[in-house]
């Protein structure tokens, strides 16, 4: 259902491809132990990170700060350079971009505890839950729109329940592109994320991220996505194993089966081992890789690596193919 209708929605003034999908993971971007706390170094970097790729890694230019909202504490009003910046010509940015972004220590407490991701709208538990855990999630979105703003990049906050996203028994049943897809025209960066969301059959589901990026990646066609995490990439098993193995590549098939390719692993029946954390209502790793998957099964090859770190920056410029770049690439067989 979902599929019909990314093929019905066109964008009739749209002039380029989207160069590149990003996904914030949740654990890289806060610190999941702790309630509704972002990890503000590796939201930093990963801002920057993007700045730099969008200026094609050259040097930048004046980074225009787009946040001028003043903050609690702040002694002063926000200084906004209205003359000079009447004058310039333009950012000097490829924003083709877009960004999504997961929960991490937002929301997933508030959704794992009143069970929204079962549905059931009539319990009052539910329903409370429904609201506290959007309130959690765009809180989130809120500060990463304002940390890609302070890094002058055109950002803009999309929640997919405002924009009329919904699901079926928690698969994709409507989607409105419409927004996102007038504001990559107009030079914008679409920040959407996973978040609360009606359901036809449930009531209510939580429609993740990684379900979100497979979706626009089959509407947008990217040149590439990228899957920024607190890891490497994609293990044989728990990373905290210390005989874990970063799998460099792995290739899907037509038919949506995947193999490993790099490197070839001795005594390793299982392929990869998965982890969720307790509280996590999207379905953690798992979750990833066959939206990963999915996406390679487009013909997009997907990056997954380590947030913060020089192969963060090569991914996001769509440069992995040195046998020194760590990280994950899923790509098509054919």
């Amino acid at each position: 259902m979902a599929e019909e209708a990314a093929q019905e929605q066109t964008d009739p003034t749209a002039s380029r491809p989207v160069r590149c999908i990003v996904k914030l993971g949740g654990a890289a971007i806060t610190n999941k132990g702790e309630l509704e706390s972002i990890d503000a170094v590796s939201l930093r970097s990963a801002c920057a990170q993007l700045r730099q790729a969008m200026s094609h890694g050259g040097a930048a230019g004046k980074v225009v700060g787009m946040d001028w909202s003043r903050r609690p504490g702040d002694p002063t009003d926000p200084v906004v350079d209205v003359e000079g910046l009447s004058e310039m010509g333009g950012l000097g940015l490829d924003s083709n971009f877009v960004v999504v972004h997961g929960a991490g220590s937002f929301g997933h407490f508030q959704a794992s505890r009143s069970g929204i991701h079962k549905g059931g709208l009539h319990s009052t538990l539910v329903k409370a839950g429904f609201v506290a855990t959007r309130i959690s999630v765009t809180s989130l979105n809120q500060e990463i729109v304002r940390a890609l703003a302070r890094e002058g990049i055109p950002s803009v906050g999309m929640s997919p329940f405002a924009c009329g996203w919904s699901t079926k028994q928690r698969n994709l049943a409507s989607v409105d592109a419409s927004q996102i897809m007038q504001s990559l025209h107009v030079g914008f960066v679409p920040v959407l994320h996973g978040d609360a969301v009606l359901d036809e059959l449930l009531d209510c589901t939580i429609l993740s991220g990684d379900v979100i990026i497979r979706h626009l990646a089959q509407l947008l066609s990217p040149k590439y996505v990228v899957f920024l995490t607190d890891v490497h990439g994609v293990y044989d098993r728990p990373p905290s194993d210390p005989n874990a193995v970063l799998l460099r590549e792995i290739a899907v098939d037509e038919n949506g089966s995947w193999s490993i390719v790099k490197p070839a692993l001795k005594g390793n029946k299982k392929g990869v081992e998965i982890s969720v954390a307790a509280h996590d209502t999207t379905g953690g790793m798992e979750t990833k890789i066959l939206e990963a998957a999915a996406i390679a099964r487009l013909g997009v090859d997907v990056y997954i690596t380590k947030v913060g770190t020089e192969h963060s920056l090569r991914a996001l410029n769509g440069d992995t193919s040195s046998e020194d770049w760590l990280g994950t690439v899923i790509r098509s067989s054919g």
